[in-house]
C-alpha cells in the first residue's frame, strides 16, 4: 500500500484543484446568466441559479473524494509508524 502514496497525494491535489476550478467557473457562468451579461436565446435568467447549483454539487463531490484520499494517506502513514 505504501507504493501508492505518491499517486494518492498527486491525485488528491489534482482533484482539489479541479474542484475549485469547477466552482469558480460555475459561479462565474451562473452569475453572468443571472445578471444578463451572457444572453442565450430562450434561456431564462433563473437558469443561472440551476447552473450554479450543478457546479456546486460537482465541487462538493470532487472535494469529498480528495478529502477521502487525504484520509487514506493519513491512515497508511499511521500504519507505517506502528
Amino acid at each position: 500500500m505504501r507504493e501508492h502514496l505518491g499517486f494518492l497525494r498527486v491525485s488528491s491535489a489534482i482533484m482539489k484543484t479541479a474542484a475549485w476550478i469547477f466552482l469558480i467557473l460555475g459561479l462565474l457562468g451562473g452569475l453572468s446568466i443571472l445578471r444578463g451579461i451572457m444572453v442565450i436565446p430562450e434561456t431564462p435568467r433563473w437558469m443561472g441559479l440551476i447552473l450554479m447549483l450543478i457546479y456546486a454539487f460537482i465541487f462538493l463531490l470532487l472535494y469529498l473524494v480528495s478529502r477521502i484520499a487525504d484520509l487514506l494517506i493519513d491512515i497508511i502513514n499511521e500504519m507505517k509508524r506502528e
